[in-house]
């Protein structure tokens, strides 16, 4: 028997999702305070304005399973201003277009987010860059789990750096 409530798919993210993505996003705040990272996504950041915007450039994302949204993601066409200059290394492929994963959040139940968003991303290009804080080292375990190399630091536009990664297949 084939029970599709339990299946989990990617959709794109519409304006109605936005409460139950910052009801996600919350619950991600809550892992990566309980993981000892305590500064990133601070002062309301990522808020529904965020989200908005994801969503008016068509790189905003749900996993539902069944019915239930359960994590976000944003997936961007390059460029992304703040991946213009890194520093202490150097991007793997520097010379083609890429998409950009930003906001990973999901709830704590949900397991398997990171791979649902490789094989997503993957499926719609061959080059992806990601970055994260210092101080998310869940992020940096999937990162490297799943492939990426470590290419050196960016900073964001408010001056704070994140440890950017990249990975380009074939």
């Amino acid at each position: 028997m084939n029970d599709r409530s339990n299946q989990r798919r990617v959709r794109p993210a519409t304006e109605a999702d936005i409460p139950v993505i910052l009801e996600v996003m919350e619950a991600a705040r809550g892992i990566m305070r309980a993981s000892g990272n305590v500064h990133q996504w601070a002062a309301g950041y990522p808020g529904a304005e965020h989200i908005a915007a994801d969503i008016a450039r068509g790189g905003a994302f749900v996993i539902q399973d069944g019915e239930a949204v359960s994590a976000y993601f944003a997936f961007l066409p390059s460029p992304e201003p703040t991946y213009g200059r890194i520093y202490d290394g150097a991007w793997l492929d520097d010379s083609r277009p890429y998409h950009v994963i930003h906001r990973i959040a999901g709830k704590p139940d949900a397991h398997g987010i990171f791979r649902t968003i490789m094989e997503f991303a993957f499926r719609h290009d061959c080059n992806i860059r990601i970055d994260t804080h210092r101080d998310n080292t869940i992020m940096q375990h999937n990162i490297l789990k799943h492939g990426f190399s470590y290419c050196g630091i960016i900073l964001l536009a408010d001056g704070a750096e994140r440890l950017a990664y990249q990975r380009v297949d074939a």
